[in-house]
């Protein structure tokens, strides 16, 4: 077996959210815990730390990573979902899973694949947990997928728990409301566990909460903490001062991540590493400027305000929900250009009218599809957009969108590519 057959074993015969949405959502762990008792329970052989939230939490996670890699550490990542290579989704200290480890896993398991049927992101985190005990990885960074109570990596007994904050996404399988998607994010705090909740939010508080004091979590608000100020914002990175007590903590801290919705997720990191100091850990100052410092080197992150071209000035960002294109219209709005250029790519089981609310009516917009099932109709898109005033051309697919945006686009412009994770896989 090739490991393109692999791949296309694992994508062709499991049912995959990404592609296929909620048919592929499982309501319960039978399968998650029936593969852990065949792979000899692998998540027992590591440390974990277990991170979930709406928004942030694939930063965070990288971050953290990047941290304890500095720090020394065997280091395993977790993330979902991939851009480019399935690979992205498992690392140890930053590189990828070896394409002949995914072969020989597929190889060797196609039995249990076929008698257990999990879904594709259940056999993924399976894979994973396996090879970081196999690899004797001292300590992994697992993200959740769209969930927490009900997510196939919560079956791990973590050192910490992190929540990073909480927005509207996924509703038709989370709920309609934020304390009803906190209540099942909120299902991976474990007794006696401590929990760093990244964004203090009024409606969810008192849930996490509640739920902490009914595990005998010690919970952390990371904004009660530490303060992050922004102190100079270059193209390519921010230089932050971390307030401690409001005591300067530390000055100086560069992050080469530029976008300003980053403030918060290097918060709810530092309010971290803190407990896992106090826990133990080794991790000083100098490791936590080295990882920040390497976090796209070290974890190969992508896709987060990543500049594609500086003239025109080419952004794109994985934001895809409500509260993630806030983030992204206000920093867009401090950005000094003429012409807006915005390709526009969603998926069809997101409410997108609240998004499309929030998008600047001023520029011109190349409404196109990724290359997946659940891509919406780009003639939907654009139909929808005319509701809210927003005016643009359609496009078969995201190459062709960006193509034209970059004929249109002068020296002084910007184009923006984003809307859905799967667009831009397409970019980067």
């Amino acid at each position: 077996m090739t490991y393109s057959e692999a791949i296309d074993f694992l994508f062709t015969r499991l049912p995959m959210y990404q592609r296929s949405g909620s048919a592929a959502y499982k309501d319960n762990l039978d399968n998650t815990w029936r593969l852990d008792e065949w792979f000899g329970h692998p998540h027992r052989a590591f440390k974990s730390i277990h991170v979930a939230g709406t928004n942030g939490k694939g930063s965070v996670s990288h971050m953290l990573a990047s941290v304890l890699q500095s720090a020394g550490y065997r280091t395993g990542l977790y993330t979902s979902p991939h851009l480019v290579d399935f690979r992205e989704r498992i690392r140890i200290d930053g590189g990828m899973i070896p394409q002949e480890k995914v072969v020989d896993f597929v190889m060797q398991n196609q039995a249990v694949i076929t008698e257990i049927a999990p879904s594709f992101f259940e056999m993924t985190v399976a894979m994973a947990f396996d090879y970081f005990s196999r690899e004797r990885v001292e300590v992994a960074v697992i993200e959740t997928g769209l969930g927490g109570r009900l997510d196939s990596t919560n079956i791990v007994d973590p050192v910490l728990s992190i929540i990073t904050n909480i927005g509207l996404d996924h509703t038709a399988l989370l709920g309609p409301t934020l304390p009803l998607i906190a209540a099942e994010k909120a299902g991976i705090i474990k007794k006696d566990t401590p929990v760093v909740i990244g964004r203090r939010q009024q409606e969810t508080r008192p849930v996490f909460e509640e739920k902490a004091r009914a595990m005998k979590a010690p919970l952390l608000m990371a904004d009660e903490a530490l303060s992050v100020l922004l102190m100079n914002q270059g193209a390519h990175a921010l230089s932050v001062r971390v307030l401690k007590n409001g005591h300067v903590f530390m000055d100086d801290l560069v992050l080469p991540l530029p976008g300003n919705y980053q403030l918060e997720n290097l918060r709810t990191v530092l309010a971290s590493v803190e407990e896992l100091v106090r826990q133990g850990f080794e991790i000083s100052e100098m490791h936590l400027r080295s990882g920040m410092a390497g976090v796209v080197a070290n974890t190969g992150l992508r896709g987060r305000w990543q500049i594609l071209s500086s003239q025109p000035l080419t952004i794109c960002d994985t934001g895809h929900n409500e509260d993630g294109m806030r983030m992204i219209v206000e920093q867009i709005k401090a950005l000094e250009f003429n012409c807006l250029h915005f390709v526009l790519g969603m998926v069809s089981d997101k409410e997108v009218d609240p998004i499309l609310a929030l998008l600047p009516t001023h520029a011109r917009y190349y409404f196109t599809r990724a290359n997946i099932p659940r891509s919406l109709d780009p003639e939907l898109l654009q139909k929808k957009a005319l509701v809210h005033g927003l005016s643009g051309q359609i496009f078969a697919n995201v190459p062709e969108a960006w193509r034209a945006a970059q004929k249109n686009a002068g020296d002084n412009d910007l184009i923006f590519i984003g809307g859905s994770t799967f667009v831009v896989a397409e970019v980067v």
